[in-house]
């Protein structure tokens, strides 16, 4: 039940629109009242009226316009009086000082002698002790409602909710116990307008919400539409961000199905715009039966489980129940973080946790002949662009993307495993980087393994940046939008195809089910996204004007270009029976043959310098033209 000082508070809320008006009103009847107080202080209850001189009723109505023109001249009706203090009561006092002074020469000019001069003196004082308990009282009552409906002395925050349908009425049965309060419902649907839900007032459809006098005393906007489509989602995201203020929402409706707490609270908690919601695309639908007759009651294995990519995958994995799930990460730390965090959701899975490296062959080979997997999944790599075309940084790229790959594909042929599965990427695409020159390397070891041993599928998934990842740029724009700015934007052309996590995950899966050796699996991922947009709409998104926080353009870094691409020209691409997903059937320009030798070598080398990786590269991928 919505307590007294919810109700307290959005009235007031309502109000607080014409809050200067009303400030000016409030404060022309203290003075009044002031001005009679002074007369029944100065004549006793006795005279206090039958004394007053019979044009008393001008003076006071004059007295009062002063005391309106020294206000509105001082700014006094701006002030925020939940935040009235000691600045609020100087300000006060000077307005007080001018219009007693005005109103006393003002009496005196005229030969007003039947107005007492005590009352002259003295009002500007009682005046002023009046407005200063009004602002004080306010404060106080405003101060308690706050510590009642928030438990706290944070502030209180006022939500217009968009959408009015159940998500709504499920966010409304409890979101005040959070400390909300919401003020209107905004809805698209005409039958809606005008009505109320849970008693609260469907206030317009979801355009209302550019109306300043809609949003009233909101402080932040909540998109509460979780069953939408997601190109409905981002047009409600699009509508709430010129709002000026913080927008949030509540889960997706793929969120609330996985929320293993389930129950009606988990709509209540409402969270951030994440990086899919600005997407807006349908998310693609997978052969969920194909994936688990792959996957369910096999032992599968994960090269860099906890790093972005291969974490999601663990997650999306275990859904399909998997008879053993081996963590293989580098770090300890990222594979403590994603064994607790599968230990928690799926307690039934066992789980077997491996730290080590893709470089070392030999114990990727004891590895995976003592747990002995049927499905390898290859997410282990680096894959920070700039960071990788540093001269002291490429033999690692090229040792740990390539030779990596290499040894992972060795070993899991050497158990005689059913599939392997490499996460590729778009930059491995005509690469002008080491990063993505190595992964293209990578491609190539997939194609001559998959000659090689036939008794293993081996293929390829290959996509563009994943939003929310390590080192990807929406964490990176949170981070500078959080401190004010400035954002750091490459390039104003720059464009990049975008997808979400957990969408690349599910396309690693679906490529283990359909993909046949050889093969890279691509997904459709719409139209590219300009970043420089992307920044704009965190910016606006986070309730900060984009004049407010600057962006600014940093110069494309080492070996980065304006644009990616998908499929090189010379590769052809075949449809799947997965709406959206494309297999690409690549050309090796005739280099696999020779590709092993060429492994052999560079493995063999204690070092190389930079000059000889980048030769090894152009010599082995011929698309490769460094920046």
């Amino acid at each position: 039940m919505i307590s007294f000082w919810h109700r307290l508070d959005r009235f007031l809320a309502r109000l607080r629109p014409h809050r200067e008006p009303l400030s000016l009103l409030i404060d022309g009847a203290v003075v009044a009242i002031a001005w009679n107080m002074t007369y029944l202080f100065r004549l006793g209850f006795e005279r206090w009226i039958s004394a007053r001189p019979s044009y008393d009723g001008w003076v006071l109505l004059a007295i009062v316009l002063a005391y309106a023109a020294a206000f509105s001249a001082l700014k006094v009706p701006q002030g925020m009086w939940r935040f009235s203090g000691f600045g609020e009561v100087k300000r006060l006092a000077l307005a007080c000082l001018i219009a007693g002074l005005a109103s006393a020469v003002m009496v005196l000019m005229l030969q007003l002698t039947k107005v007492p001069r005590a009352v002259l003196a003295l009002h500007p004082i009682v005046a002023l002790m009046g407005l200063a308990l009004v602002r004080l009282g306010y404060r106080m009552v405003y101060e308690h409602a706050r510590a009642q409906i928030t438990g706290s002395d944070r502030e209180i925050r006022r939500a217009i909710v968009m959408g009015a349908g159940d998500a709504a009425r499920r966010l409304l049965a409890g979101i005040h116990q959070q400390g909300w309060i919401v003020l209107g419902l905004l809805d698209d649907d005409p039958a809606k307008q005008g009505a109320r839900i849970a008693g609260l007032p469907v206030l317009g459809p979801l355009d209302a919400i550019a109306d300043k006098a809609v949003r009233g005393a909101a402080t932040h906007v909540i998109v509460a539409m979780p069953a939408a489509r997601p190109a409905q989602r981002r047009r409600a995201l699009d509508l709430a961000a010129p709002s000026g203020l913080p927008v949030l929402t509540v889960p997706s409706a793929a969120e609330l199905r996985d929320d293993q707490a389930g129950g009606q609270g988990a709509i209540e908690r409402v969270r951030d715009i994440e990086p899919e919601d600005l997407l807006g695309r349908e998310p693609v639908q997978l052969d969920e039966a194909g994936i688990g007759a792959v996957l369910a009651g096999k032992t599968v294995l994960v090269t860099g489980a906890g790093g972005s990519i291969g974490s999601e995958l663990c997650r999306q994995l275990a859904r399909f129940q998997p008879a053993r799930l081996v963590l293989y990460e580098l770090s300890e730390f990222n594979l403590y973080s994603i064994e607790q965090d599968l230990g928690q959701r799926f307690p039934n899975l066992p789980l077997v946790r491996v730290i080590g490296d893709v470089k070392d062959l030999a114990h990727l080979q004891h590895t995976c002949g003592q747990w002995r997997p049927q499905v390898v999944f290859h997410a282990a790599a680096f894959k920070h662009v700039p960071l990788m075309e540093e001269d002291h940084n490429a033999q690692a790229a090229l040792r740990n993307n390539t030779l990596g790959t290499w040894h992972a594909a060795r070993a899991a042929a050497a158990v005689g495993a059913e599939r392997f599965v490499l996460i590729s990427t778009d930059k491995a695409v005509n690469p002008t980087n080491v990063m993505g020159a190595t992964k293209r390397a990578a491609e190539m070891v997939v194609s001559m393994m998959a000659a090689e041993h036939p008794g293993t599928r081996f293929m390829a998934v290959r996509f563009g940046n994943v939003l929310g990842s390590s080192g990807s740029v929406i964490p990176k724009f949170k981070e500078q939008i959080a401190r004010g700015g400035p954002v750091t934007v490459t390039h104003p052309d720059i464009i990049r195809y975008f997808m979400t996590i957990p969408e690349a995950a599910r396309l690693v899966l679906q490529a283990a089910a359909i993909g046949e050796s050889g093969q890279v699996l691509v997904l459709d991922m719409g139209e590219p996204v300009k970043i420089v947009d992307l920044a704009r709409d965190l910016i606006r998104l986070s309730g900060r004007a984009v004049n407010e926080i600057p962006i600014v353009f940093s110069g494309l870094r080492p070996g980065e270009k304006l644009f990616e691409e998908l499929l090189a020209d010379g590769d052809t691409t075949l449809p799947t029976n997965v709406n959206r997903l494309r297999l690409a059937q690549l050309q090796d320009h005739g280099a696999a043959g020779k590709l092993q030798v060429r492994l052999v070598a560079f493995g063999e080398a204690a070092q190389a310098g930079p000059a000889a990786v980048r030769a090894w590269l152009l010599e082995t991928v011929p698309e490769y033209r460094p920046a």
